[in-house]
C-alpha cells in the first residue's frame, strides 16, 4: 500500500454558490507531474469565468517546488484573464512555498516609451559619464601598468621572460600568415581600383606613388593594428578574465604575486615588439600585391613599379608606420587587460567584457591613427 506522500495526486471539485471550489489531496510533486498537469486541465477546464474558484491544498501531503510552480501557474494565467482564484491551506508550510515560487513565465509589457529631446539629452549624459569613468579608469590602470613595468625594471629577477617569448610566438608567428594575406589582397584592391581611375587621366603609372605611400603610412599598420585588436586583444581579454571567474588572479595576489606583474606586463611588452615587426610584414606584402595588380592591369613592369617606388618612397614613409605600431600596441594591451579584469563571474559577462575589448580597441587605433596624421602633417614630417 502506497504512503501518504507517495499517494497519487487528487482534485475533488464542486460548485459552491456559483464560484469553484476544489479540494486537492496526495502529493503534488516532480514525480507526479503527468497526473498533476492532468488535474491542473480538469480545474482550468470547469472554472467559471466570472465568479472564480477557491483552491484548497489542506489535505496535501506533500508539496515541493514543482507543485507549487504548477499551482502558482494556473493562478497567475487566470487572473491575467480577470478570474480571480484563491489559493488556501491549513499547513503554514505550504504557504511559504508557495510565497517563495513565484511565476514569473510573462513579464508585463514595458510601457511604450516616447523618445522626446529630454530623453536624448539624458542618454547623452549618461554616455559622457561612462566615457568619463572609462578615461579615468584607464589612467589609473596606466598608472598600475607604469608601477609594474618600473618594479620589473629594477627588480629583473621579477620578469618572466619564458611568457614574453610564448606572447610574442602567439601573436608574431601565429598571425603572420593572416596578416600577410589580408595586407596582400588589399594592396591588390587598392592598386586595382588607383589603376582604373587614374587610366582616365592616362596617369596609370602614378598607381606606384599612390599604393607605396598609401600602404607605407597608413594601410599596414592599420590593418595590422585592428587584426591584432581582433585576434591578441580578444584572447587577452578572455583568457585574464577566464583567470578572473575561476579566481586564479585572487590566488596570484594570496601568493604575493602581482598580478600586473605577472599577467599584464609581459602581454603589452610582447605586443609592443610584436606589431612593428607584423607592420613591416604587412607593408611587404601589400607593396607585392600592389605590383602584382600594377603588371597584370597596369601593365607596369616589376623593374618599372621598384625603380619607381625607389624614387617616390623615401625613409620618412616607412618610419611613419612603423612609429606608430608601438603606440597602437599599447594601447592595445592596455585596453584588454583592464577589459579582462572587469569580468565578473559569469559567462555573460566575459563575452560582453570581450566584446567590449575588441570594439574600443579599433575605435582607439583609429583615433590613435588620426592623432598621429594631424601631429606628422604638423611637422610636415
Amino acid at each position: 500500500m502506497a504512503s501518504l506522500d507517495t499517494a497519487e495526486p487528487q482534485a475533488t471539485i464542486r460548485d459552491d454558490a456559483g464560484a469553484l471550489a476544489v479540494a486537492l489531496s496526495g502529493s503534488w510533486s516532480a514525480d507526479r507531474a503527468p497526473r498533476i498537469e492532468e488535474l491542473i486541465g480538469e480545474i482550468t477546464e470547469r472554472l467559471p469565468a466570472e465568479a472564480g474558484a477557491r483552491i484548497d491544498l489542506s489535505d496535501v501531503t506533500r508539496l515541493d517546488t514543482l507543485g507549487a510552480y504548477v499551482l502558482n501557474r494556473l493562478k497567475a494565467r487566470e487572473e491575467r484573464k480577470g478570474v480571480a482564484v484563491e489559493l488556501v491551506s491549513s499547513r503554514p508550510e505550504h504557504g511559504i512555498l508557495l510565497a517563495e515560487v513565484q511565476v514569473h513565465d510573462d513579464d508585463p509589457p514595458k510601457p511604450h516609451r516616447h523618445v522626446g529631446v529630454v530623453d536624448i539629452l539624458v542618454d547623452i549624459g549618461e554616455s559622457v559619464v561612462r566615457f568619463g569613468r572609462d578615461m579615468v579608469g584607464g589612467a589609473m590602470f596606466l598608472g598600475e601598468v607604469v608601477v609594474g613595468s618600473a618594479s620589473v625594471v629594477l627588480g629583473p629577477r621579477k620578469f618572466r621572460g619564458p611568457s614574453l617569448v610564448n606572447q610574442i610566438e602567439l601573436i608574431a608567428f601565429n598571425g603572420a600568415p593572416i596578416i600577410m594575406l589580408i595586407s596582400f589582397l588589399v594592396g591588390c584592391i587598392v592598386a586595382q581600383q588607383g589603376i582604373f581611375q587614374l587610366q582616365q587621366f592616362g596617369a596609370s603609372a602614378f598607381v606606384v606613388n599612390l599604393t607605396g605611400i598609401l600602404i607605407l603610412r597608413e594601410l599596414a599598420v592599420l590593418l595590422t593594428s585592428i587584426m591584432i585588436a581582433g585576434r591578441s586583444g580578444s584572447a587577452f581579454t578572455a583568457e585574464i578574465g577566464s583567470m578572473k571567474m575561476r579566481e586564479e588572479i585572487d590566488a596570484l595576489r594570496v601568493m604575493g604575486l602581482d598580478p600586473i606583474e605577472v599577467l599584464v606586463v609581459p602581454r603589452i611588452l610582447a605586443l609592443i615588439i610584436s606589431l612593428p615587426i607584423l607592420t613591416f610584414i604587412s607593408a611587404m606584402a601589400g607593396l607585392v600585391g600592389a605590383g602584382l595588380v600594377a603588371w597584370l592591369y597596369g601593365g607596369i613592369g616589376v623593374d618599372t613599379f621598384l625603380a619607381r617606388l625607389q624614387s617616390v618612397i623615401t625613409w620618412k614613409h616607412f618610419a611613419v608606420g612603423l612609429i606608430k605600431a608601438p603606440f597602437m600596441a599599447f594601447v592595445i594591451g592596455l585596453i584588454a587587460s583592464i577589459e579582462g579584469l572587469a569580468v565578473k563571474g559569469s559567462a555573460e559577462s566575459l563575452g560582453r567584457q570581450v566584446t567590449a575589448s575588441v570594439v574600443k580597441a579599433i575605435f582607439m587605433v583609429i583615433v590613435v591613427d588620426g592623432l598621429f596624421a594631424m601631429f606628422f602633417a604638423s611637422i610636415e614630417f
